[in-house]
């Protein structure tokens, strides 16, 4: 097959990095006062530098900068929206692993006015980015606006702002749009839209939760859908724009389970981005089926190659299942990807710098040996 020269590429990942241990010791130095806030960032600048060397001689037609800029792969981005400030309290999120369950616990969101772009929120971080590749595709990850909502709920609004839920979901989207409009200016020909929660909807456990804080959790996704559509609708020509949709991925854990099936006929049909980053790197992901859903000239990134465990991955297991997937999609459709980030949040999963590398070059190499790249 043709080599694929517009995202997502045939050997794709999905943007979080590993942190490099100076980066991790640079971030406690700011916290205790012993760097300042520029020194800081000029650490960054090195090891992003570095990173993308290591995505490009690898083999990979894109690049991320690691996300090695935030603590959390969506709540840096989701405080700078204007209008919204950290609350007083935690949100209190539970991941589970095979030894137990975990935390994360961010700050709470409030959202205390009409929300605003007061800035191009990472505008400077991409633009750093864009100059230092060479060979390789910039690649900017935001969080989908859907985030916003699925963190606070309808509970993070202040009244007074937001009397009308429809008034809340038309500024979020225009907030978007605009971040769109922006990045696109910048250069940006490649963003992602990182959404967890239009894979936690599967998950009758997480329904539950959702029905519990008065909404109605039966038809969320297609609001979802809709936000999505209204706030990359008027997106730059030449702008590729993807979707990566996995059940959590925090030091190793996850949040939710099950297959696509709940959300799988609306999401592939009516969703209008480029291409689908799908998690299904184990059961709790379910099979290929949904996957008839999805349209011609839509591209699907089978995230086979898990970021949780250090094993590396069998070439002939992930060939079979790409096989597999291409009973219900056609293979030029098909791309091989992680199943999510190496590193969420700063603190990445359980495994190294070097497990990170040898899954990247499977990536590669079995994306060559399937589609010919």
């Amino acid at each position: 097959m043709p080599r694929r020269t517009s995202p997502p590429f045939r050997a794709d990942h999905v943007g979080s990095l590993l942190r490099p241990r100076r980066l991790l010791q640079a971030r406690n130095d700011l916290a205790v006062g012993a760097i300042t806030a520029s020194e800081l960032r000029a650490v960054e600048d090195e090891e992003i530098a570095r990173v993308v060397r290591m995505q490009e001689d690898v083999g990979l037609q894109s690049a991320t900068d690691g996300e090695f800029r935030r603590a959390s792969w969506h709540m840096d981005f989701i405080y700078q929206i204007g209008g919204i400030s950290k609350a007083p309290g935690n949100l209190k999120v539970k991941f589970i692993n095979p030894s137990g369950t975990i935390e994360w616990t961010p700050a709470a969101l409030h959202v205390g006015r009409k929300l605003t772009l007061d800035h191009t929120i990472f505008g400077e971080d991409f633009t750093f980015l864009k100059s230092q590749v060479r060979t390789a595709v910039p690649k900017q990850t935001i969080p989908s606006p859907n985030m916003v909502h699925y963190r606070g709920g309808p509970a993070a609004l202040d009244p007074q702002a937001y009397p009308d839920m429809e008034q809340f979901w038309t500024d979020l989207a225009a907030v978007y749009a605009e971040e769109v409009r922006r990045l696109g200016e910048l250069g940006c020909t490649y963003l992602q839209f990182d959404d967890t929660s239009l894979a936690y909807l599967n998950d009758p456990a997480q329904r539950a939760e959702i029905a519990a804080r008065g909404e109605d959790a039966e038809h969320l996704h297609l609001r979802y859908i809709r936000e999505i559509n209204a706030a990359v609708k008027d997106k730059p020509a030449g702008m590729a724009i993807t979707t990566h949709m996995c059940r959590g991925n925090f030091r190793s854990s996850w949040a939710a389970s099950g297959g696509y099936d709940f959300v799988a006929e609306a999401l592939f049909s009516e969703l209008n981005v480029d291409g689908f980053f799908l998690e299904y790197d184990d059961e709790r992901s379910g099979g290929f089926e949904p996957l008839r859903f999805v349209p011609e000239g839509k591209m699907v990134v089978l995230g086979l190659v898990t970021t949780k465990r250090p094993a590396l991955e069998s070439p002939d297991d992930l060939k079979r299942r790409v096989d597999e997937a291409a009973k219900y999609v056609p293979l030029d459709q098909l791309c091989l990807s992680p199943q999510c980030g190496f590193s969420s949040t700063v603190e990445g999963n359980a495994l190294s710098y070097d497990d990170q590398l040898a899954k990247l070059r499977l990536i590669v190499d079995v994306a060559s040996d399937i589609w010919g790249d």
